[in-house]
């Protein structure tokens, strides 16, 4: 297969800072050797630094970025290439599902990621990156990425979310989001399949993990699949599904003294297309 990796290096504003460290770390990690190793031709681009503003602020960048990778996406797809997004920001993906015209989504995260800016507690934008992608908030500034319509919650999957805001719960017994737990995946695909979903993007937060087995950022909390669980879930998902690209994000190396993250993120991208290309 063709890929095209797209690094967008930011967290919260920041080139370079935090998870924005993440893209390069699994790049010198050894992810673009790995999938060259299992015969994929790759290429790896990087969307640099996409704002000039010394305050670094988080919205106006964040949707800068946004821009920027919905762009790179579509060149991926121009060239017939598979666009995998290394994101330091969960926000990202909806530059990647702009780009692809993804009209589904598989989010698999910790956190739900659906709060608004009427209901977080925090005001931290990534704790809205899901609920941009759905339309739920953020609309003027999400409708400027090119080429993003907003996801129908119906056709949207929420794998192993296990720290909910007291709003987002409320906000999950109204909406029909798809909610699964590793491995109990093939119900979720089925539910996507029946929505009519196409075009769908994956999203990994590899802070989904237990930090037990996998310890990804700071935000982690105890419980969670293990990495073999999630690699299991997402390729029976991507099994009966067409997956229009990938985005992998919040991985901040300093968390992670080991290196344990990148050679367990080569095994799952690399099983992950095996499964697409067999299909």
């Amino acid at each position: 297969m063709n890929i095209s990796i797209i690094l967008a290096s930011y967290d919260s504003g920041h080139f370079h800072g935090g998870c924005g460290q993440g893209p390069d770390a699994l790049i010198s990690g050894g992810l673009a050797e790995a999938l060259k190793l299992a015969g994929h031709d790759v290429e790896v681009h990087d969307i640099g630094k996409v704002v000039e503003d010394e305050q670094e602020r988080e919205i106006g960048t964040g949707f800068a970025v946004c821009n920027a990778v919905s762009g790179q996406v579509r060149i991926a797809l121009d060239k017939k290439r598979f666009p995998i997004v290394l994101a330091g920001n969960c926000l990202t993906s909806a530059g990647a599902v702009a780009g692809e015209g993804a009209d589904a989504i598989i989010w698999a995260d910790q956190h739900g990621d659906l709060n608004t800016p009427e209901t977080s507690t925090t005001g931290f934008l990534d704790g809205m990156a899901l609920a941009t992608v759905l339309g739920l908030c953020w609309r003027p500034m999400a409708g400027q990425i090119p080429g993003f319509k907003p996801i129908d919650p119906a056709r949207s999957v929420l794998v192993n979310a296990r720290d909910l805001d007291t709003a987002e719960r409320e906000l999950l017994e109204k909406l029909p989001i798809i909610r699964t737990e590793c491995p109990d995946w093939a119900g979720a695909a089925a539910k996507l399949k029946a929505a009519g979903a196409e075009r769908i993007h994956m999203h990994i937060d590899l802070d989904v993990h237990d930090p037990e087995e996998l310890q990804a950022n700071r935000y982690t909390t105890p419980g969670g699949p293990a990495p073999e669980q999630i690699r299991g879930a997402m390729c029976g998902l991507a099994g009966p599904l067409a997956i229009a690209g990938l985005t992998i994000s919040a991985y901040d190396p300093a968390f992670d003294a080991k290196g344990d993250v990148p050679p367990l993120v080569g095994e799952l991208v690399v099983d992950l297309l095996s499964t697409m290309e067999s299909r």
